[in-house]
């Protein structure tokens, strides 16, 4: 797992306020937006405890059973890893600077991981990283690769995005996983 970073040009980052769980071998990664405030606090990921992010991966078959925020590091047991796009500040979306998203970093950890799926936890993420409005973008797996990983966008399970949650998307994303699990 990484807990910090390089910049361009190779010296040290800030810290992450939650660190990366990524290893070589991961079927799938889920890339948040930002930590929230609670979860950089707490140093977990998904941490408010009105987040559905940790009851929907139990219930879509993404883990065996239900995990709490401070067990993200067990993830890669099940081929799992995390990470967001704006590893270095926190808060709502809307609310970041423009200086916090960092899609080349992201890049640089989906080629050096080389992940068979990536899955957006939001569309904002997603349109940071893609270059692609989030009018743009549908639920589900998209037409490109990124860094030749299969992409997904999936709706927010922030509590803010609690009136315009649908599970379908995470039911077909944990399907595709539970699939390419099946042919290893």
């Amino acid at each position: 797992m990484s807990a910090t970073a390089t910049d361009s040009g190779g010296s040290p980052a800030a810290p992450y306020l939650v660190p990366d769980v990524l290893q070589p071998g991961l079927t799938l990664i889920l890339v948040g937006t930002a930590p929230s405030q609670i979860s950089a606090r707490a140093r977990a990921y998904y941490a408010n405890p009105q987040n559905k992010f940790w009851g929907v991966l139990y219930s879509v078959g993404l883990t065996p059973r239900q995990l709490s925020p401070h067990d993200y590091a067990l993830l890669p047991t099940w081929g799992i890893g995390l990470t967001d796009v704006a590893k270095r500040h926190s808060g709502v979306d809307a609310a970041l600077p423009a200086a916090a998203w960092a899609p080349e970093e992201l890049r640089l950890k989906i080629r050096t991981y080389a992940p068979q799926v990536v899955a957006f936890t939001s569309k904002r993420g997603a349109s940071e990283v893609l270059g692609k409005s989030t009018g743009r973008l549908p639920y589900g797996v998209q037409e490109e690769t990124l860094e030749g990983a299969e992409v997904w966008v999936l709706p927010s399970t922030s509590p803010l995005g609690h009136t315009h949650f649908v599970l379908e998307p995470w039911q077909a994303l944990g399907e595709r996983v539970a699939a390419l699990r099946a042919l290893e």
